[in-house]
């Protein structure tokens, strides 16, 4: 399942956790969205992993699922901004 996650976090030693979670489970396509690829059971460790971290009363983090069907029809243009730990391909 293509999973979209996208964040906004007030505290930049918060912020910098949520983006090193998010690294480990997805490729950076934006400062504070990530794409990533995931079965249900690693999308809920990805999920806890980040409500642990962030501050609900000033922090915001939303999960965007996507099936197959509608994974396929993404369309983009433009740049795509690659985190270090991301490898990229050009196909």
């Amino acid at each position: 399942m293509l999973i979209v996650v996208a964040y906004d976090v007030s505290d930049p030693k918060r912020l910098a956790k949520v983006a090193t979670v998010c690294e480990n489970y997805g490729t950076r396509v934006q400062y504070s969205i990530f794409e990533c690829h995931l079965e249900p059971s690693a999308f809920d460790d990805l999920w806890l992993q980040l409500l642990d971290l962030i501050d609900d009363s000033e922090d915001r983090v939303v999960a965007y699922k996507m099936d197959a069907r509608n994974a396929q029809e993404t369309e983009t243009a433009g740049v795509m901004v690659c985190s270090e730990k991301a490898l990229c391909y050009l196909v």
